[in-house]
């Protein structure tokens, strides 16, 4: 997979915040890919014991859906966060690696919706405007690829970004 910087001199803000999520999610997968299930589902943080890399990349598909699809787009999919506490973090024993990168590449490709629409709209559910739900699910995603990065390292000595 192939990360790309936004332009250093970008000037169009609504693809510049679409690069940076991009960039963000394909670090989150490369975090997550090559990692064996038990790797990937280990809790290496006894005071975390929901903190695994399969939980964050769930999540993250949890975020994507609910935010970029639902609030923003309007795209008539089920929530993925129905229950408390929040089971985006739950896994199943279908939650593999792979698995959960097809799901997260899957929710990409629906919010491609909300791509073509101004930062500056209403979004679907009227509560927040597209820059606001974009802003939120970068930082979302960024706070979380953080936690990938320690995850990775703990799993298998993989360090960098």
């Amino acid at each position: 997979m192939t990360r790309t910087w936004p332009a250093n001199r970008a000037t169009d803000e609504r693809v510049l915040a679409w690069e940076f999520l991009d960039f963000l999610r394909k670090t989150a997968v490369m975090k997550v890919d090559g990692l064996t299930r038990d790797l990937a589902a280990a809790a290496p943080i006894p005071t975390s014991p929901k903190l695994t890399a399969l939980g964050v990349l769930k999540h993250l598909v949890a975020v994507e859906r609910y935010w970029l699809c639902i609030a923003g787009a309007g795209l008539d999919l089920p929530s993925l966060w129905k229950g408390d506490p929040d089971p985006s973090w739950d896994l199943t024993d279908d939650d593999t690696p792979e698995s959960l990168i097809e799901a997260y590449r899957a929710e990409w490709a629906n919010a491609e919706a909300l791509k073509h629409r101004d930062p500056d709209d209403s979004a679907a559910d009227e509560s927040y405007t597209v820059r606001w739900i974009l802003a939120h699910v970068a930082q979302e995603t960024a706070r979380h690829v953080g936690h990938l990065d320690l995850l990775r390292e703990l799993a298998d000595g993989q360090t960098g970004e």
